[in-house]
């Protein structure tokens, strides 16, 4: 057997066996279990997030650090570092990596910096922001329970500076506005006005918008000088966007967002 054989092997029997643990509510890892989520994690960043043209240093650090394991169900175990979604429960998912990684680089935040990320989700976003070590990080989830359960998430792996709230993200978190930065990883049908509002004179905004059940476009906006200017950077799938807000709200038109 060759040895790139041995090592999938032994990966795979290392994946099913922690998969065993999760299911029987074990939290233990070998350090064998270990060394191969660690490896796992590697090889995704190395050919599916750097291999796929990420190429800020700080945000493929994170990417490699940061346990997706730890944000997925157990029953998803084994696809933590696969690049696809995976579900998290209340019809939300937790993203692909290299969206993550993708929608992270187009922040580019700057240490001091304070970001707003509208949809908590699992938490795993919210993580890699903070494991920069040298932004803000303030959190918005509209479902209660993912909220909790994100929150308690967050502080057990030590990422115990990020803000979270339960709430809707539609109108931002003006307590603390501005922002110099803000992520949005759920779909509205067009930009929220409360977001772009809440940005700093220089600040940057990254929103998949579209109709639900459809490809979005990933939208970029840079405030500059005061005006906002709008950068499609091509389809995406998102979930959508949930809550009052955006449901009150009409698209100012029907051809931008």
């Amino acid at each position: 057997m060759s040895k790139a054989s041995l090592k999938e092997l032994c990966f795979c029997v290392a994946i099913i066996l922690l998969a065993g643990c999760a299911e029987n509510k074990t939290s233990t890892v070998s350090s064998m279990e270990e060394e191969a989520l660690i490896q796992a994690r590697l090889d995704l960043v190395e050919h599916d997030i750097k291999g796929a043209g990420i190429v800020n240093e700080d945000v493929l650090r994170v990417m490699r650090e940061v346990p997706r394991h730890e944000f997925v169900p157990p029953e998803y175990l084994g696809q933590a570092y696969e690049d696809h979604p995976l579900p998290i429960g209340y019809g939300q998912t937790i993203s692909q990596p290299y969206i993550v990684a993708w929608m992270t680089e187009l922040l580019e935040l700057q240490p001091g910096e304070k970001v707003l990320e509208i949809g908590t989700g699992s938490g795993y976003q919210a993580a890699i922001l903070a494991e920069l070590g040298y932004v803000d990080v303030y959190s918005i989830e509209i479902v209660p329970e993912l909220a909790e359960s994100a929150s308690k998430r967050l502080e057990e792996l030590g990422y115990t500076e990020v803000h979270v709230k339960q709430g809707d993200g539609y109108y931002g978190w003006a307590e603390f506005a501005p922002f110099d930065a803000i992520i949005v990883t759920a779909a509205p049908d067009h930009l929220p006005a409360p977001l772009a509002e809440q940005l700093t004179e220089d600040g940057r905004l990254v929103i998949p918008i579209g109709p639900p059940g459809f490809y979005q476009s990933m939208w970029k906006f840079l405030n500059e000088a005061g005006e906002l200017k709008a950068y499609n950077l091509g389809g995406v799938a998102f979930v959508p966007f949930t809550g009052s807000g955006v449901e009150q709200h009409e698209p100012e038109s029907t051809s931008t967002p």
